[in-house]
């Protein structure tokens, strides 16, 4: 079996205990290249963690005995740099920084943490210091400081790792009580955050500190502390270091079919798992790009090796396939949606008729920048960008950059956030799963009809109405239908020389299950074309209102179009049309459904 290494970050132990391990090693020559100091972005759990564990690996004095067993079998072990195992390294994760409590409290868990971190350095080098590093318990940063001193007499200069370098000030900054006074206070003026950083850069004015490499997720805390720091180099829009983090499709593909092997599968039955297991994880996983240069999508790599742990521990894939500790993301867009105009970028983005877009992605901006009333989104959808719940999908014809959801996993948060918005709670959320899946095992629209009218549209009579025509409808369906244990969901599908509103697309691993694919066609039809009232039209019988000559055109509109996308689902997903339950439907403003159900189901 392969050993996937699922949460493991520590490149030393991947090697050496024989991990499945995809090969960055020949980006080393180009990062030396591009500069001594280096910002790397990228989202949470995105292998940021394991890439510092490989720089540490690679330079460190005291690992080069390891080099051989290490880098001998990768891509540069071949031809290795000159700066190889010549370095002291000194790691700093900020994550591990406690950001509860006051200004003082999380300033003393900074500076107890740089403390380990040089203490840690003494033992790890205790050969090549004439007597330790003296600590100073009170004070982390003067620690550093005498570390910095003794440099010059110890033969090695020194690499400084700073891994998640905005963690716990982010944490800080999205605490809703207090949480922006206690940001200013660790960031501004001489907050300890900026002081440390102007330590970090005082080091490489020629006192020993020859290198520094930075990874956190955005370049908010960055920009904020610039006057303290404004030396280093912004690398993560650079196309040559975008594979830096993250899988292709190839080498996703490849593992997959090393696991279908060794399951002792028939091999005429391995490229049918293969292209079952690719599709599933093409779906969820893959769609990052993260600069315009990138000519090939990402996979979320974190989110691959849960997929691999699973299905190869119980020969199936996982039956949730957002791993829980990427599900603390949702809070990344809670906190959006509460900045300004940010509840209304969050709706819209699930809304493909309406493309999300910037001139020019947001590199330098602060927290003031944010918080306040900007003059447009590019903020907002930046900060998205950065979280990894959005990404670059293409430049238009006037040179902007469009922005879309990378995939299904990603989705899902976005609707669970309207979810939480919309339904209140425990009684709410276990009618909507009991009307959807009388739709998904009966093809019963009543309930679920019935549950909108009653419950939902409600909801929506009471908001600021931000959607319009029959975007309401579909935005509703998408946020009590989702569900990814069984559904992919589809918007605006490309079937037939046209566009599906939605298809509900059963998983490609539980085409056994007693589901139906749904697909929607749907219509709107403001109450003034029908020249009744709300009233009027609530009391009117379904059936009645089908009859109507304005609802039983849109109707018969829609079942035409449903049988073209019928005859193109047939063509070119055969399982799909087999148990295809299709959809005409037409919202009567926000008061009413009315819809046909154009084939009987299989």
């Amino acid at each position: 079996m392969l050993s996937i290494p699922y949460a493991l970050s520590d490149f030393y132990a991947l090697r050496t205990e024989g991990y499945c391990y995809i090969d960055r090693t020949h980006l080393l020559p180009q990062l030396e290249q591009a500069g001594r100091q280096l910002l790397f972005l990228r989202p949470r759990r995105f292998g940021k963690t394991l890439w510092l564990s490989l720089l540490e690996n690679y330079y460190d004095v005291a690992k080069a005995a390891a080099f051989e067993s290490l880098f001998a079998e990768l891509a540069i072990g071949e031809q290795p740099t000159p700066h190889h195992n010549r370095y002291f390294i000194l790691r700093w994760d900020f994550s591990v920084v406690d950001p509860q409590g006051d200004r003082e409290q999380i300033a003393r868990s900074l500076h107890n943490h740089i403390n380990a971190t040089i203490e840690a350095f003494n033992y790890r080098y205790h050969s090549h210091l004439p007597a330790p590093i003296p600590l100073n318990p009170d004070d982390g940063i003067h620690t550093f400081q005498r570390l910095i001193a003794q440099l010059p007499q110890l033969g090695y200069p020194l690499y400084l790792l700073i891994d998640e370098y905005d963690n716990f000030v982010n944490e800080v900054l999205t605490n809703r009580q207090q949480g922006r006074q206690r940001y200013d206070e660790l960031v501004a003026g001489e907050g300890v955050i900026k002081t440390v950083f102007k330590a970090v850069k005082a080091a490489t004015e020629g006192q020993g500190l020859e290198r520094i490499f930075i990874t956190g997720v955005s370049p908010v805390v960055m920009s904020d502390i610039t006057s303290g720091y404004n030396v280093v180099k912004n690398i993560s829009q650079w196309p040559e270091f975008a594979p830096m983090c993250g899988f292709t499709g190839e080498e996703v593909a490849t593992i997959n079919r090393q696991i279908a092997q060794q399951h002792d599968t028939p091999p005429a039955a391995v490229e049918t798992i293969c292209a079952t297991m690719n599709s599933i994880m093409r779906d969820y996983y893959n769609g990052y790009r993260f600069t315009l240069e990138q000519s090939e999508r990402l996979y979320n790599p974190t989110l691959c090796l849960y997929f691999w742990d699973e299905w190869q521990r119980r020969r199936r894939p996982p039956l949730q396939l957002l791993d829980a500790n990427l599900a603390m993301d949702r809070n990344r867009i809670r906190y959006i949606a509460a900045l300004p105009h940010g509840s209304q970028v969050v709706e819209q983005v699930l809304q493909p008729e309406q493309p999300l877009s910037i001139a020019a992605l947001a590199t330098e901006f602060g927290v003031e920048a944010m918080l306040n009333d900007p003059p447009d989104a590019t903020f907002i959808l930046s900060l998205l960008l950065y979280f990894g719940v959005l990404t670059i999908d293409s430049v238009d014809a006037f040179g902007e950059i469009q922005l879309t959801i990378p995939n299904q996993v990603i989705r899902s948060l976005y609707i669970d956030r309207l979810q939480q918005q919309l339904l209140n709670g425990y009684e709410d959320n276990n009618q909507r799963q009991a009307v959807a899946k009388q739709l998904y095992s009966e093809a019963n629209m009543t309930p679920l009809a019935d549950f909108i009218e009653q419950r939902f549209y409600t909801a929506l009579d009471n908001r600021d109405q931000r959607w319009s025509n029959e975007l309401t409808l579909k935005m509703t369906l998408l946020i009590l239908l989702t569900n990814d244990l069984y559904y992919l969901p589809r918007s605006e599908l490309s079937l037939g020389n046209g566009y599906s509103d939605l298809l509900f697309e059963v998983r490609p691993d539980k085409r056994n299950a007693p589901l139906f694919d749904l697909l929607f066609e749907l219509k709107y039809l403001p109450l003034n074309a029908l020249k009744l009232s709300g009233d009027e039209v609530a009391a009117t019988p379904r059936e009645a209102l089908a009859h109507h000559p304005a609802v039983a055109a849109a109707l018969d509109s829609a079942e035409a179009q449903l049988a073209r996308y019928q005859t193109a689902l047939q063509q070119r997903h055969p399982a799909i049309a087999w148990r295809l339950a299709p959809f005409a439907v037409v919202t009567l403003g926000t008061r009413r459904l009315v819809w046909r159900q154009s084939t009987r189901p299989f």
